[in-house]
């Protein structure tokens, strides 16, 4: 097969011929609308420790938060820092949809911060479930990968994961 390319055109020419030999099986299909009977979409996001189960249907972008006590509080009173609420509204501002959904999400774990970004995660990842078109500019922003930082544990014979106890000569 080396001696048959030996100029460019004819390795291209090569490889036009096996996309074309292709089976239909292996060409990527388009993704089809994720929902329920209800017409929400549902998403588990993680970050940290934290992990939020979120569900969106369409609405005029009511925002509810179920705490680990079973209250549904507003979104703006849970996480009271602006940089949270900043942190969530984050997913709708790239797919160009701000106030066209309403989510309902439950966390658990972790701390404020934590739990913010595993709602973020969760509403990228219902949000292309239930539109797929949404999909590449969820990806280009990078919504849709965990991000896998957690805690170090601590290790025996150390005070913390890497940290030593204080050394004293005498």
């Amino acid at each position: 097969m080396a001696e048959e390319l030996k100029t460019l055109d004819a390795l291209k020419d090569a490889v036009a011929g096996q996309a074309a030999a292709m089976p239909e099986a292996q060409t990527e299909t388009p993704r089809e609308p994720v929902r329920d009977a209800l017409g929400r979409s549902y998403a588990t996001g993680k970050r940290k420790d934290a992990v939020a189960r979120v569900w969106i249907k369409p609405g005029t972008g009511k925002f509810l938060i179920r705490d680990h006590k079973g209250k549904f509080i507003d979104y703006s009173e849970y996480f009271a820092r602006p940089v949270l609420q900043m942190i969530l509204r984050q997913p709708f501002q790239v797919a160009g949809v701000s106030d066209q959904f309403d989510v309902v999400a439950t966390v658990a774990g972790g701390g404020l911060s934590g739990q913010a970004g595993a709602v973020k995660h969760g509403i990228s990842k219902a949000l292309q479930l239930y539109d797929p078109a949404l999909r590449p500019a969820l990806k280009a922003a990078g919504f849709l990968t965990r991000d896998a930082r957690v805690v170090e544990r601590k290790k025996y014979g150390k005070r913390k994961a890497r940290r030593s106890f204080q050394f004293s000569k005498r």
